[in-house]
């Protein structure tokens, strides 16, 4: 893409200083956020070099940027991830957050116990992991509960608990522990999840002997599963590393215009857990790799590790400081070896993807852009399309879906009852529903300041469409792109029309955009036909409750809500209906006309 000469004039004045940018489109939506040492530079290579991939389609949308001056390099760091996630701009890494992998924690207590635990605070506690999966730290947990126990009951009960019992609590429960034995067991615990086992299995050994000499031939039975654990579970590992310090590693492999990313988490001298991530490269790989090690950590309020293994080429200075752990690049020995695999298995990650994408693109991104250029518009991403359900006009709804790049985005789609407020009250008048759900949607995403579509395809001919034209133009004062998908006197996909006079776009029948406004036709048809049955069901079962004697409105509306069909109202006791607040006769009253075989009947032929 050329600059024109408003952006000519931009660039010109772009300090050569630290700061974030922010890259819009035709509609002034951002659609990229990026951080730069050098303002200057990094800007005007978007629009003086050559691209490939999806850099080159970001570039091709560009049509304004902003930025943001900032002090140094580590506040353009902080300013990009605060701007990326209030923004979600389409062209940027989008890591979804949570909690993610489980953690055993020993608790700051007087009395402390140990427990698994997804959310980190800063309490005092002791933390260990992450663990692979729930699984995997549960064992570690029951093992250690078993092997050098805290506290398993809630304490102070003035006698025994069962835990003390088995040899699992200390006896908070009825006695005062001394401080010094928590300690002690405590630290034995670090020197296990640490990865010293030697020790421990050994104790075990021997207690396992001397239950089999006395005869305690179950206790030497648990003894021998806890060994069985440690060898199965624990010594199985792989040791990868000659110091239990928990350490995570990152490397990429950069090609094609993408970037893969794998992350190695070494925990008690074992790799623990790997995860791999694949995306478009905007930007340089180093200031890529940054960007997504500090959304990597943010996103997932997690423990971090002593220290973070990187390339040598990433700022490690600024990141350290942002984070505040050490990042280094090792040279030689295990650590080096360490980073070459995470390297080479970026690599094979990536070249699985190309060969998956080339057969992917054809049919999702490639499609949809025959579709806009069939339309004679620039490229978009988003498509929402809708399409009504009714029968003889009793119980109309509307249903939209979302695609994104020729997928659908399920997250996207809604559902809408027809609520008929827009002066007509007939379900079957295709106009008037059109203008509700239209209105009710965009109206809603400007009220709420979110992205709109690029373009909105209505199932239906041109009365369908002149409404949404009218809606959005004259009514929100908001110009997306329309068409109506029109069918054939088969029901099948036939065509695109546009405009007012509802002019027929022409759509090669074997070209996989055809193809692909045939999946989207089918789609939000499928979607609205399944919530219309839905609908019709519930209040179909509705009208046969207001005949059962004493279901007023609120419990019909309490049964609807908890049940939502005959099938599972049957199924309920008595007891789950009065404990939903509903008197015990009208309870019996309800089971015994659902269970009359007259009342089924009756219920199916409507």
């Amino acid at each position: 893409m050329l600059a024109t000469e408003y952006l000519e004039h931009k660039l010109s004045l772009l300090p050569p200083r630290p700061g974030c940018y922010l890259m819009k489109d035709i509609n002034s939506k951002i659609i990229y956020v990026g951080k730069a040492k050098n303002l200057k530079n990094r800007v005007r290579s978007y629009f003086k070099s050559s691209h490939e991939g999806k850099t080159a389609r970001l570039v091709s949308e560009i049509r304004d940027f902003e930025t943001i001056i900032t002090s140094n390099d580590k506040e353009a760091f902080l300013l990009e991830i605060t701007l990326i996630q209030k923004h979600q701009p389409y062209y940027n890494i989008k890591l979804k957050r949570g909690t993610g992998y489980p953690y055993i924690k020993i608790t700051n207590e007087r009395d402390p116990k140990m427990e698994i635990t997804g959310l980190i605070k800063k309490d005092g506690a002791y933390y260990f992991g992450p663990y692979p999966n729930v699984w995997a730290a549960s064992n570690t947990l029951n093992f250690l509960q078993k092997v050098y126990p805290l506290r398993r009951c809630q304490g102070n009960l003035g006698r025994p608990c069962l835990y003390y019992h088995m040899g699992q609590c200390l006896g908070a429960c009825f006695q005062t522990v001394p401080k010094e034995k928590y300690d002690v067991q405590i630290e034995k615990i670090k020197k296990f999840l640490g990865g010293n086992v030697g020790e421990v299995k050994h104790q075990l050994e021997n207690r396992m002997e001397k239950a089999s000499e006395k005869m305690e031939f179950e206790r030497a039975a648990e003894l021998r599963d806890q060994i069985k654990y440690i060898e199965t579970t624990v010594e199985k590992q792989k040791i990868i590393s000659n110091d239990s310090t928990p350490r995570d590693i990152f490397n990429y492999y950069v090609e094609k215009g993408w970037i893969s990313i794998q992350i190695f988490f070494i925990r008690q001298a074992r790799l623990m857990k790997r995860e791999k991530k694949v995306f478009a490269c905007i930007n340089t790989p180093e200031e890529e790799l940054s960007t997504f090690i500090l959304q990597f950590y943010n996103r997932r309020n997690q423990v971090l590790p002593k220290e973070i293994l990187v390339p040598d080429n990433l700022d490690k200075d600024t990141l350290s400081q942002v984070l505040n752990i050490p990042f280094r690049t090792p040279q030689r020995g295990q650590k080096k070896d360490l980073m070459d695999m995470a390297a080479e298995n970026s690599k094979l990650v990536l070249q699985e993807k190309f060969r998956l994408m080339e057969l992917d693109n054809r049919q999702t991104y490639g499609a949809q852009k025959q579709i806009f250029e069939a339309l004679d518009l620039p490229y978009g991403h988003v498509i929402e399309s809708f399409d009504h359900s009714h029968i003889q006009g009793t119980n109309p709804v509307s249903a939209m879906v979302m695609f994104k790049d020729g997928r659908p985005e399920k997250s996207g789609y809604r559902k809408y009852k027809i609520k008929g407020e827009v002066e007509h009250q007939s379900g079957a008048d295709e106009a008037a529903n059109t203008r509700e759900v239209i209105y009710r949607r965009y109206s809603r995403l400007i009220k709420e300041n979110d992205s709109l579509p690029d373009l909105i395809l209505m199932d239906g001919g041109i009365i369908e469409l002149r409404a949404v034209m009218d809606v959005l133009n004259n009514e929100l004062g908001i110009d997306i792109p329309v068409a109506g998908m029109v069918k054939d006197d088969h029901h099948n996909t036939s065509h695109l029309i546009v405009g007012e006079d509802g002019l027929e776009v022409p759509l090669d029948r074997k070209s996989q955009g055809f193809y692909l406004l045939q999946r989207i036709q089918d789609e939000v048809h499928r979607f609205a036909i399944t919530f219309h049955r839905k609908t019709r069901s519930k209040n179909a079962l509705s009208s046969q409750l207001d005949n059962i004697q004493g279901v007023g409105p609120k419990i019909r509306t309490k049964l609807l809500k908890k049940f939502g069909s005959v099938k599972k109202m049957k199924e309920a006791s008595i007891d789950q209906l009065t404990e939903m607040g509903i008197p015990k006769t009208t309870a019996q009253t309800i089971k015994i006309t659902l269970a009359s075989t007259d009342f089924h009947k009756k219920y199916h032929k409507g």
